[in-house]
């Protein structure tokens, strides 16, 4: 199992310092949320709390997470980048294609793209995009983005979108994995049939392994047991080294975890967040076969 900081809640200016600090103290990566604003009223209530409020105030940073990764790239050699989630279909399917093809190819091919298609429907509306038809959009967007990031002339006919034949480069160097989150079944079924991976929300560890046994028997129904398949978690109720061999003996390949709550809090300062990586690898990562930035349980 590889374990992977959320930057979530993280002021911008902690970013790089953070970036250092956990590739430093050997954890495999850093992940980045996404917001593109913060309205002061939403129209849809927020789906993953029991009362519909956000898990955070007005005025958090939620930076651009491929500005953001290419900052934390420039600082750091092995550590990888994703994202807890990157909404696609509320954008561009080209410019998408464009930022993470090349933040894959300044990093040296060190990104995963973990996508949802999101619950905002004030964000989908500022930006353009219809909201009711984002899950069939999205789809089509995982298809075109595989086809752009091979660098060769493509084209495309959806129901969606179409274009005739072109090339977009620089292309990665190898194949960019596209993980799926999100806890319904049509996005269960969208990570067994289209993704590399999936990621779940801040769950107990029951519904985490039950959906990913659910996830794994879909991907029987599609035929896409040979392909690789990664599992990125965040559970709420694994917080020691036992914890995490429940959830990796359930096939959770990567824990999503923020270290210096354990230590210090919510509201650590940068200081303390450090303190908590590094404490956070020394107490458990002993347990770990942790050669380079790829600590994983035995």
């Amino acid at each position: 199992m590889k374990f992977v900081i959320p930057m979530a809640f993280s002021k911008v200016g902690e970013l790089i310092a953070l970036a250092r600090a956990a590739e430093e103290s050997g954890w495999y990566g850093i992940s980045f949320s996404d917001h593109i604003v913060h309205p002061e009223r939403i129209s849809n209530p927020y789906p993953y709390t029991d009362d519909g409020r956000r898990r955070w105030e007005a005025y958090t940073d939620w930076p651009d997470p491929w500005v953001a990764i290419g900052a934390c790239a420039a600082v750091t050699q092995h550590l990888q980048f994703t994202n807890n989630v990157f909404v696609l279909p509320i954008r561009n399917p080209f410019l998408v294609a464009k930022s993470v093809a090349t933040a894959a190819a300044l990093s040296g091919d060190r990104v995963t793209l973990t996508i949802g298609v999101g619950w905002s429907e004030d964000e989908y509306a500022l930006m353009g995009q219809d909201f009711h038809s984002r899950g069939k959009r999205c789809n089509e967007m995982i298809e075109i983005l595989r086809l752009l990031w091979s660098g060769e002339m493509v084209e495309f006919k959806g129901e969606h979108y179409a274009f005739e034949r072109l090339e977009m480069n620089p292309a990665p160097s190898s194949a960019i994995p596209i993980w799926v989150g999100g806890i319904s079944t049509a996005a269960h079924r969208r990570a067994a049939r289209l993704g590399d991976g999936w990621l779940s929300d801040l769950q107990p560890t029951q519904e985490i392994l039950e959906s990913v046994a659910a996830i794994h028997a879909y991907r029987v129904e599609y035929g896409q047991t040979e392909a690789p398949f990664s599992v990125m978690a965040s559970a709420s109720d694994a917080w020691d080294v036992e914890g995490y061999r429940r959830l990796r003996d359930g096939g959770v390949t990567h824990l999503l975890t923020m270290p210096w709550v354990f230590y210090h809090g919510e509201n650590a300062a940068l200081e303390q967040k450090i303190d908590g990586i590094r404490r956070f690898a020394a107490d458990i990562f002993p347990h770990l076969d942790s050669a380079g930035s790829t600590g994983g349980l035995r």
